[in-house]
């Protein structure tokens, strides 16, 4: 196992996942953590005797191992690393909401200070996706979307159910990855390897080979102050220990410089432990997860399973034979052995009582009743599972179950049904799963009694109509009487979610039109066409003119907060001259004994000083603004790159980008209506 080579108790409170370890001499491996009230410590217990004379720095009171760094702003991020390699050491980096600050600690100096926007990426990683021997950069956001990176174009995007708040490379093309509802798990390229979801929230995931087999495993910090290892096959606990208080950061280093690194949690209380893997003599056991153990592990729980199930049946069979006919409902407790489970996904347009939905209707083949359903589903249930249990006065053979899906994702409903009868005590459980199509929020409509939308998307692909009407039976729910033979034809849809229209007309010619207001819903229907008829590269033409109509006042709101920005940055520093020049003349006038210049040299340091308080807030306020505008920019950039596949949607985002650095807003629009800026 893990083996506890140090223990460390520091003073000083730890901001979760904000530590990092670095050799920022170039030989001393430290560790670096944010604390409360914007400052960063840096504990270095190999030099006891280190004196620091630049301003931002300061020794602890508390520690004669430990530096304070001054950031006078909250810490968003931290991280070390090397920027420039002749240097030779690691420099730290501290983010904060507005401003990015790399720092020399060895020579105490700051190496830049600037001032950054940009969306709200919860983690970042490198990692060699496509194994061509380079590392693609992977992206989490508050989107639920991983997306990968190589340059400046998106090579793949995998959607989860949450926000994705850390990612880790693993080895090779796989990386784990951490949501803020308590999963954690494994993808290897888009195929993810298995996951787990806990009540509590993962704090940190590092990967770390802990039985020195050449192999990483995924090491989780939890909230609840558990530290846990998992295979990276198949997420099974192999390790685990517990801290006090959550867990802050978990991330490794030769701390005791003897060769051998270390893997180090951090509590957000200051305890720090170190670890050690354990040598090639202590595998086996526990810590032996080859493939060989995985699989007889398999096999033993599948040999308990159908031991209980068979002594269930004895049970039944046992009770049948001693026991008369039930004289309620004629039966005795055993179900027939030819019932079968039929399951049905419908639309329900709901009523004044209950809003309009998917609809699971699940029923048995007998007389048998259902008594209770349980449905596991990423993304639709809190908690991720649900459970029908009818009253006693409400069994029957059949059960409808409303679904209402938040996001248009294709979902995986597994079922266990619990099917007996009303006086049994004992239940079959059927088990099964059933795919809730990724349109299954659009009913269908009589193209004459729906009001075509004025947005659109067109485009064309070399597909029979048969094979469009198959996918549009695999996303959507169609009645079962639908049937479209003829060229062309039109369907029409409404959303159960907010009302509007989805229209899709296809011609002769493999014209295919999309007419929707919501660009999302085109972009996700364009995607699926893609994925469906592997189709490569797509060019489409679009227009979205109340969209665009936003957008372009957004546009006009980021030039609005730039100009604000620029004012209130030279105001301030027209006044920190001021504040400077108040300084001298105050003091001059002390050394002069002049109490009454004196004090009014300071009444007016008093009144500046508010006044810099008052622009610091709108300032501030303005920043916020203009952030958020951004991101709707940045967002307006990735949908009309998802309205085209391949590298139409490439050189789109690249062209916007473009005309938004140089400010050609309608250069800008004629990109995002038929992708590319020529006339």
């Amino acid at each position: 196992m893990l083996l506890p080579v140090f223990t460390l108790k520091l003073r000083h409170k730890i901001s979760p996942r904000m530590v990092a370890v670095g050799r920022y001499d170039g030989t001393h491996p430290c560790l670096a953590a944010a604390t409360q009230a914007g400052k960063v410590f840096i504990h270095n217990p190999h030099t006891r005797s280190q004196h620091f004379s630049a301003s931002r720095v300061f020794q602890s009171p508390l520690e004669s191992d430990v530096s304070l760094l001054n950031i006078n702003q909250a810490v968003s991020c931290l991280t070390a690393g090397v920027l420039n390699p002749e240097l030779g050491y690691d420099a730290l980096l501290v983010g904060t909401q507005t401003n990015l600050l790399a720092y020399d600690v060895y020579n105490n100096s700051d190496l830049f200070y600037r001032e950054v926007t940009g969306d709200n990426v919860h983690s970042l990683a490198l990692c060699d996706f496509d194994g061509d021997g380079k590392k693609e950069l992977l992206v989490g956001s508050e989107d639920f979307d991983i997306r990968v990176f190589k340059e400046d174009e998106i090579v793949a995007e995998m959607t989860e159910t949450e926000i994705i708040t850390s990612l880790c490379p693993m080895y090779g093309s796989r990386f784990g990855y951490a949501l803020s509802n308590g999963t954690v798990g494994v993808y290897d390229k888009t195929a993810r390897y298995w996951r787990i979801k806990s009540k509590n929230h993962a704090m940190s995931i590092h990967a770390f080979d802990l039985n020195s087999d050449g192999v990483c495993e995924l090491i989780t910090g939890w909230s609840n102050g558990k530290v846990d290892a998992r295979s990276d096959r198949t997420g099974e606990v192999i390790f685990k220990d517990n801290f006090s208080s959550a867990v802050a950061g978990v991330v490794e280093g030769d701390y005791r410089m003897d060769g051998h690194i270390q893997l180090i949690c951090c509590s957000v209380d200051g305890e720090i432990r170190g670890y050690l893997p354990g040598t090639a003599e202590m595998r086996g056991n526990l810590m032996d997860t080859s493939v060989e153990q995985d699989l007889i592990r398999e096999l033993s729980q599948k040999k308990q399973n159908l031991l209980l199930e068979l002594r269930n049946y004895e049970d039944n069979a046992k009770a049948e034979l001693s026991s008369p006919l039930n004289e309620a409902d004629g039966h005795r407790g055993i179900i027939p052995a030819n019932t079968k489970l039929h399951t049905a996904l419908s639309v329900n347009l709901g009523s004044e009582a209950q809003a309009a939905h998917a609809e699971l209707c699940i029923s048995t083949s007998n007389d048998t009743i259902i008594r209770a359903v349980l449905i596991f589903a990423e993304g639709i249930f809190l908690g991720e599972s649900h459970v029908v249990h009818p009253s006693i006065h409400n069994l029957s053979s059949s059960i409808r179950i409303p679904i209402t899906p938040p996001k248009d994702v294709p979902v995986d409903l597994h079922l266990k049904t619990f099917v007996g009868y009303r006086s049994s005590t004992q239940f079959h459980v059927f088990e099964l799963t059933r795919q809730l199509p990724r349109f299954s929020m659009y009913a269908l409509t009589s193209p004459d009694s729906a009001s075509e939308p004025l947005s659109y998307v067109n485009f064309i692909i070399a597909e029979r109509a048969q094979r469009v009407f198959m996918w549009l039976n695999q996303n959507f729910l169609l009645p079962e009487d639908t049937n479209i033979q003829n060229v062309p034809f039109q369907v029409c849809f409404t959303s159960l979610r907010n009302g509007g229209q989805l229209c899709i007309k296809i011609k002769l010619s493999g014209e295919i039109t999309i007419n929707t207001d919501d660009i999302d819903l085109a972009g996700d229907i364009i995607q699926s066409m893609a994925s469906f008829f592997a189709i490569e590269d797509l060019q489409v033409e679009a227009d979205f003119p109340v969209y665009f109509e936003e957008l372009r006042k957004v546009l006009v709101k980021v030039d609005e907060y730039h100009s604000v920005h620029q004012k209130l940055s030279a105001d301030m520093a027209d006044n920190s001259n001021l504040i400077r020049s108040l300084l001298v003349r105050a003091e001059d006038a002390r050394l002069m004994r002049d109490m009454r210049t004196m004090k009014n040299r300071y009444m007016e340091l008093y009144d500046l000083n508010k006044d810099l308080l008052n622009g610091y807030k709108i300032r501030s306020n303005n920043h916020t603004e203009l952030l958020g505008s951004l991101k709707a920019v940045n967002q307006a950039i990735q949908r009309a790159g998802r309205l085209r596949v391949g590298k139409p949607k490439n050189q789109v985002i690249t062209a916007c980008r473009d005309a938004i650095r140089s400010n050609n807003i309608n250069t800008l629009f004629r990109i995002m209506r038929v992708g590319t800026a020529s006339s």
